[in-house]
C-alpha cells in the first residue's frame, strides 16, 4: 500500500491477536505504527509504559513496525504522525458495527486519513484482552491466547495481587489495576482486543 499506517489500541494485555495483526500490516504498509492508548480516566491492567515496552520486545524483529504511545483522538495522532491509514482488525459483525461509523467519523474529521479494516485470523477470531483478563483473574489458563513473555508478566501482577493484603471494602481489584466491568456496562471493542 506504500503508506504510514496507525495501528491504536490498549493492548490491555498483549494478545496473539495484537500479534497477527500487526505482523500483517507490516506487511502491507511502509511504516507502521503501534499506538498504546493512554486514557488517564481508565484504569488499565498494566500500565501505559509497561504496555509499551511489553509491544516494544514483541516487535523488535519487525523493522517497519515503531511503538509508541497517546493520548486523544486516533485521527488526530495519524495526522501528526504523517499516517494515511488507521489499521482496525475485525473479529465479529459487531466489532464492524463499532467500527464503521467511527470510521466514517474518522473521516469527516480527517479527510485525508483511511480506515482500512484487516479480519482476524480464525484462530484468534475469539480472543480479547477483556476476556484475557477475566479468565486469568478467576484462575484460568491463558497461555494460548498471549505471548509468553505476557504471560510471564500476566502471573507476575496476578501473584502481586494474590500477596496483597484486602482492602477494607473486600474490593481487591485495585492491587493490579484493572476492575470488573459494573454490571450492565457494555463493554466497548476497543478494549477488547486485535483491533
Amino acid at each position: 500500500m506504500g503508506t504510514v499506517a496507525v495501528y491504536p489500541g490498549s493492548f490491555d494485555p498483549v494478545t496473539l491477536g495484537h500479534m497477527d495483526i500487526i505482523r500483517r500490516g507490516a506487511e502491507l504498509f511502509d511504516h507502521l505504527i503501534v499506538a498504546v492508548a493512554t486514557n488517564p480516566a481508565k484504569r488499565s491492567f498494566f500500565p501505559d509504559e509497561e504496555r509499551v515496552q511489553m509491544l516494544s520486545e514483541l516487535t523488535a524483529s519487525l523493522k517497519k513496525v515503531e511503538v509508541n504511545r497517546f493520548e486523544g483522538l486516533v485521527v488526530h495522532y495519524a495526522k501528526r504522525r504523517g499516517a494515511g491509514a488507521i489499521l482496525r482488525g475485525i473479529r465479529t459483525f459487531s466489532d464492524f458495527e463499532y467500527e464503521f461509523p467511527m470510521a466514517l467519523t474518522n473521516r469527516a474529521v480527517a479527510p485525508t486519513v483511511e480506515t482500512v479494516f484487516v479480519m482476524t485470523s480464525v484462530e484468534y477470531s475469539f480472543i480479547s484482552s477483556r476476556l484475557i483478563k477475566e479468565v486469568a483473574v478467576m484462575g484460568g489458563d491463558v497461555s494460548a491466547f498471549i505471548p509468553a513473555s505476557v504471560l510471564a508478566r500476566l502471573d507476575a501482577a496476578l501473584a502481586r495481587r494474590a500477596s496483597a493484603p484486602a482492602q477494607a471494602d473486600g474490593d481487591d481489584d485495585d492491587k493490579v489495576g484493572w476492575q470488573e466491568p459494573e454490571e450492565g456496562a457494555v463493554a466497548r471493542p476497543e478494549d477488547e482486543g486485535m483491533r
